[in-house]
């Protein structure tokens, strides 16, 4: 799942950031820590302050996608210290033996995270990852061209807004979201539910005007679509740059999310990455990321130094009790069944 949000117009200074971090390899007075992100993922600000703070440099690169990130990771062939996978690429990171478990003696700012992103399914126990943020998928609508109530995904099916959809160009996140509105698990392994939704997003095809990335939300803030898949982080952006924006958790459940950072297995640099750890916990750094990057800060404390009309947002922070419908579910490691998943997702592209 993607995290690309905040600030439209800073994509530039965040890239030639990554760019001079990742291109100079001296270290500072008191080592170096290296680190694998998405991109625009982190206030361009938190890796000077860090460096101000500790004198450790921040070798700083970032990627796309859990995928991409694996397949650079994976070989073993760059050594990165702290990376920032979502929970199911954690569960998978685990299961692989690619990450160590971490001394949180060392993090003392990990008292800072709410009680209700421990104990996670994708690290049961705490022991490799600390949450960073969080989010949830839902429906982007304008409230100027979508007159009906929303609150089903059916509302995607429907043929009066043909050519008035977009979906992401994501395997994953619409097989959820077919499963969802057949009222399956998306962790399901059954063949026979995961043939129902491939069928299901082949009828949908047609009326999708673009399967779409990042370019999705600027096409939704110009008016260019009625509805929009969209993760919350997204949402935040689109809604502030047009008031006749809304979103909506639909009522069959969803995905919400937890992206983490983590500790490689063979990280060269384990002080420095626990210092930076720590760092990134604290609430105003925290605070600072979460009110750049637009996805929800897992630590109470830093939310309350957000500006009240992101702190109060119902779309950043929905009321607890949402979480803990039975419908709304956390994805788990696919490897078993991702041949199957992108065979589905061939077959519906070729289709729109």
């Amino acid at each position: 799942m993607k995290r690309t949000v905040k600030r439209l117009l800073s994509l530039v200074a965040v890239g030639a950031m990554g760019f001079s971090m990742v291109g100079c390899s001296s270290e500072g007075e008191n080592g170096k820590v290296v680190v694998y992100n998405w991109g625009d993922y982190i206030d361009p600000e938190v890796n000077d302050l860090f460096t101000q703070e500790t004198g450790i440099k921040v070798v700083y690169s970032d990627y796309a996608n859990n995928e991409e990130m694996y397949a650079s990771v994976e070989p073993g062939n760059v050594s990165y210290d702290v990376i920032f996978p979502s929970d199911y690429m954690i569960e998978k990171m685990i299961n692989n033996d690619m990450l160590q478990k971490l001394d949180f003696s060392k993090i003392p700012n990990y008292a800072n995270i709410d009680e209700q992103f421990k104990n996670l399914p994708y690290d049961p126990n705490n022991e490799y990852s600390i949450p960073y943020m969080w989010g949830t998928m839902g429906i982007v609508y304008n409230k100027t061209m979508v007159t009906e109530p929303v609150d089903s995904w059916d509302i995607l099916w429907d043929s009066k807004y043909d050519d008035q959809i977009f979906m992401y160009d994501s395997e994953r996140d619409s097989i959820m979201v077919a499963l969802k509105k057949l009222g399956y698990s998306m962790n399901t392994r059954d063949k026979a539910q995961l043939e129902e939704a491939k069928q299901l997003l082949i009828e949908q095809a047609p009326l999708v005007l673009a399967y779409v990335g990042d370019e999705g939300k600027n096409k939704m803030i110009n008016g260019e679509a009625a509805l929009m898949l969209a993760w919350s982080g997204d949402a935040m952006v689109m809604l502030q740059e047009n008031p006749d924006l809304a979103y909506v958790i639909p009522k069959e459940g969803s995905n919400w999310f937890v992206d983490g950072m983590v500790m490689s297995k063979d990280a060269a640099n384990v002080e420095q990455a626990y210092q930076y750890m720590n760092f990134l916990c604290r609430p105003d750094i925290a605070a600072k990321n979460a009110e750049y990057i637009g996805y929800s800060t897992p630590i109470s404390a830093a939310r309350e130094l957000l500006p009240e009309e992101i702190k109060n947002s119902e779309v950043a922070y929905p009321d607890p009790s949402i979480l803990k419908k039975d419908n709304m579910e956390m994805f788990n490691d696919p490897s078993d069944i991702i041949s199957l998943y992108s065979s589905i997702w061939t077959e519906v592209k070729a289709s729109n």
